[in-house]
Formats: structure tokens, sequence, C-alpha cells
């Protein structure tokens, strides 16, 4: 299966595009539809054995949720659109995207960082996560926190990580696994 030409933008609305392809399908032309949405970034920061988890109020579910630190790679659509028009790496903009959010959502400065990994979220649905750990930084005065935002902060020990994956308390179960992976 090869791409023939580029993708086509259907709609466009604030956060996601759809996008069609042409592809060849052993000779034969299929058009693929796709949702595509600007990358986030992720953050699991640990500090002396201990992981830090934010508490969220989130709209989408009308209760507080543990997370992991994060957001969007770029704030509008049309530049994740152009961007990734570009030879540019992504994971360059998510490291840029990291160190703002950190300073924003948790009040900490990166000294550095390392690429976990890359979430796929699925074959025609183009929103990949960007997991980055972080074990050397600086713990600023306070956090930066946008409008609108409710988060508080706390360390907890792997075990009491593992327990709060597992039972759901962290409803961004691409989150839940990436702690689950990098505790065990």
């Amino acid at each position: 299966m090869k791409p023939i030409g580029n993708k086509e933008i259907k709609y466009k609305g604030k956060i996601i595009a759809v996008t069609n392809q042409l592809f060849d399908l052993n000779g034969k032309e299929v058009v693929f539809e796709f949702a595509e949405r600007a990358p986030g970034v992720r953050m699991i920061v640990e500090k002396d054995e201990k992981i830090l988890l934010t508490k969220e109020y989130r709209n989408e579910t009308k209760s507080y949720d543990y997370r992991l630190a994060g957001g969007k790679v770029f704030d509008r659509l049309e530049d994740y659109l152009a961007y990734v028009n570009t030879s540019n790496e992504v994971q360059e903009a998510a490291e840029v995207a990291l160190k703002k959010e950190a300073k924003e959502e948790l009040g900490i400065e990166v000294i550095s960082s390392k690429l976990s990994h890359v979430s796929v979220c699925g074959a025609t649905i183009n929103w990949n996560l960007y997991y980055f750990i972080i074990t050397d930084l600086n713990e600023l005065d306070e956090q930066e926190l946008e409008d609108g935002e409710d988060i508080k902060l706390s360390w907890f020990s792997k075990d009491e990580v593992r327990e709060i994956c597992l039972n759901g308390e962290i409803s961004e179960e691409r989150s839940a696994i990436a702690l689950l992976r990098y505790i065990n």
C-alpha cells in the first residue's frame, strides 16, 4: 500500500481536521479518511523515588482526574498542519512544548529530559502523545496556570502510582499504560 499524492483536507475545525488520501492498494486506487489532531506531550517526572502526578478538573468527565502533566505541542491546528509539511521533526517541537508545560503546570524547569516513547492513537486517527522522562529539574516558586486551569500537584510512590493506574483514577488510559511500563 503506497500513498498517491498529498492528503486533502475535507474539514477543518479548531482542533481536528478530517483528511482524505489516495492510496495504491495492489494496483487499485483506494481513498482513506483520517482524523488529524495536533500531538500532545506528557511528562513522567521522578524525584527521590517519587512520581509527580497532577489532579485536574476535567470538563469532559465533570470530575477530578489524576494525570500526567502535559499539553498540546501546537496551540493551533493550522500551526501543526503547516509544521508537518516541513522537513522538521515533530519531536523537536514536542521538546519545546515539554519545557513550556513543565513551567506552567508543574512550576519546574526541565534541566534534561529523555523521550520514553510516542503513543500512536490508531491507524486512521493521527493524535500522537510524546512521553518524556524527567529526572533532572529545578523546582520554581509556583505554577503559571492558564485561566480556568485547576491543577494540584502530588508526589506518589511507585506502588501508589501502580494502584492509581489500575483502579481507573487516571482516565487517560494511554498515560496509565505509559506509567505502568515506566514503573515496571
